[in-house]
């Protein structure tokens, strides 16, 4: 059983297994690439609408978008390959419904939109600081940068 950290309602971790489970469920292939963006479009909108983190891990601005390293670490031996693990999401209502309407607007993407997605929003962009596209980083793209930025793409929807 994970242990929870102090503060935090959730793990990346749990988050990461609620979109296994939607692939698995419906027939759908998820890398760790797409993974690591679902899994940050959820934090980032959380952050926007509800004003505090969903989990407290940070993404790094890596080569290929946000990334958080242990995340990424699980599922490093998949590769490019789709997650095979059978995973049951253990979440309350309200959260799964808010992941399946993060699912709803980005799940149908593949791996490269999200990735090229979040290259053109100011959390990554501010968190690789000019740096070379090819050069990498474990820059923590931080959460009050997350916050805002969707937080204004909520405002702009709202207007």
């Amino acid at each position: 059983m994970l242990v929870k950290v102090v503060g935090s309602l959730f793990t990346c971790f749990e988050v990461a297994d609620y979109f296994i489970w939607l692939a698995n469920e419906t027939g759908s292939f998820i890398s760790n690439l797409k993974l690591q963006k679902l899994v940050y479009y959820a934090q980032a909108w959380y952050l926007a609408i509800y004003e505090k983190p969903l989990f407290n891990e940070d993404f790094e601005a890596w080569i290929h978008g946000p990334v958080i390293p242990d995340l990424y670490s699980k599922y490093k031996n998949f590769g490019w390959r789709p997650i095979q693990e059978d995973v049951e999401p253990d979440l309350p209502d309200d959260i799964e419904s808010f992941l399946e309407e993060v699912a709803d607007e980005y799940f149908a993407c593949d791996a490269y939109e999200l990735e090229k997605m979040t290259h053109l929003e100011d959390p990554w962009i501010e968190a690789r600081k000019g740096l070379p596209m090819d050069k990498p980083s474990s820059n923590v793209i931080r959460k009050p940068w997350m916050k805002e930025y969707y937080g204004s793409k909520l405002e702009e929807e709202e207007d």
